[in-house]
């Protein structure tokens, strides 16, 4: 299947000189969303995995459906403050300013196996928190994934140890 014909590219959005990627005209597409989940898990078949861990909120509309898939569970990494329950928290720098996010401590189990997925790899910056958030855990991160990889970002240069899967790139 043809998937970029699925994503809507919006120029100068949210600044001029962006080519914005909107995933929301694929996620519409019934067919077309769940072939995406189906060409992701293939792109992971050969890992074992127990988790998939998902930064809010679009690795949540990548990462649940594809846990379900696989058979493994789904943990959320969401923004400080979002979580009811104890949490560990990781920082990262924005273009103006910066950020945490947090996973509850329980979430992972130490050896467990967990796969990152979110629907989009740009800088980097979000899937190193993530990553550093599972291993603060003791999880071992054996892989990420994403539907989408803007490769001019070089966002793939700050996940040297990790083995990065994505399904298209721009």
């Amino acid at each position: 299947m043809d998937f970029k014909s699925y994503i809507r590219v919006i120029p100068d959005f949210s600044q001029p000189g962006i080519s914005f990627k909107d995933i929301t005209t694929l996620l519409k597409d019934g067919p077309a969303y769940q072939a995406s989940i189906a060409a992701m898990k293939e792109l992971v078949k050969d890992k074992q995995i127990d988790l998939v861990a998902g930064p809010e909120a679009r690795g949540f509309v990548v990462g649940a459906p594809l846990a379900l898939s696989i058979g493994a569970g789904f943990v959320p990494i969401r923004k400080s403050g979002k979580l009811p329950g104890d949490t560990i928290e990781a920082g990262y720098n924005l273009e103006y300013g910066k950020d945490k996010l947090a996973m509850h401590k329980d979430a992972i189990q130490p050896g467990q196996k967990v796969l990152i997925a979110d629907d989009l790899l740009a800088t980097g910056g979000t899937i190193s928190t993530s990553i550093d958030l599972v291993r603060q855990l003791g999880g071992e991160v054996v892989g990420a994934l994403f539907l989408i990889e803007l490769s001019y970002l070089n966002g793939r240069d700050k996940l040297k140890d990790i083995d990065v899967f994505t399904l298209l790139t721009y």
